[in-house]
């Protein structure tokens, strides 16, 4: 697993993101430190995701720059992330043939490994079964074990419980705190406040595209710095 003094942060510089004549993510600004559990928050429609996909590099900026770096051992840190969605997309094969397939992505065909990590996830009696026929709650962990087989030194989700009932909410949140407990970076969107008080060490808040603040969860709860933030924890429309 990765080591989480062997990454260096990420810098983002006025990373911005126009569709026609709308900015969708506007000047964002903000440094990524390995270790912290960090969560981007905001209302519907603030550009979380867009930015989480920026980020991972699933779409290219209109404008700005992403600067990773490097582990000790000098590969490129976008071979080295994974990405979780919200909805999970399932490989039309068995689940244990869903977890080889991402194996076999870091070159390797190890049975044993691939049972620790369905083990790690609560579906090792599952490993025959078609990944297709489990439950919404199982296809995510499992999207989730799949990711972490490629053992990324960042790992970015997309609001991965926000259509799951609380007791597949908190199997998914045991499986991200254990991951970071190994030295994964989480980078975690979530619109969700009780489950960003119990995993974050940072919060970003968004809002209309625009990145209001980056702060200790801590402070960020007890004391945000922007009035939209402050509506937003309060559940009041952000306007």
């Amino acid at each position: 697993m990765p080591m989480p003094d062997a990454l260096l942060p990420a810098s983002i510089s006025g990373l911005t993101f126009e569709v026609g004549n709308r900015r969708l993510v506007d000047d964002a600004h903000l440094e990524l430190r390995p270790g912290a559990i960090t969560m981007i928050m905001g209302p519907n429609g603030a550009g979380k995701s867009l930015l989480l996909r920026l980020l991972h590099g699933l779409i290219e900026p209109s404008a700005g720059n992403i600067e990773w770096g490097m582990r000790a051992r000098g590969d490129d840190i976008r071979q080295r992330q994974a990405m979780v969605f919200q909805r999970p997309v399932m490989l039309r094969r068995s689940v244990a043939a869903n977890i080889d397939f991402a194996l076999k992505l870091r070159g390797k065909t190890d049975t044993e490994a691939r049972d620790r990590i369905l083990s790690t996830v609560g579906l090792q009696d599952r490993a025959k079964q078609p990944a297709r026929l489990l439950s919404g709650g199982e296809q995510q962990r499992l999207s989730l074990a799949r990711a972490l087989a490629t053992e990324p030194d960042v790992l970015f989700l997309d609001e991965p419980t926000a259509h799951l009932d609380p007791a597949s909410t908190a199997a998914i949140e045991d499986v991200v705190r254990e991951a970071h407990r190994a030295g994964t970076k989480i980078v975690f969107v979530s619109h969700d406040i009780g489950q960003a008080r119990r995993l974050a060490d940072e919060v970003i808040f968004m809002h209309g595209g625009r990145i209001f603040e980056q702060t200790p969860a801590p402070q960020f709860f007890e004391k945000p710095k922007s009035p939209e933030a402050m509506h937003f924890l309060a559940g009041e429309l952000v306007l």
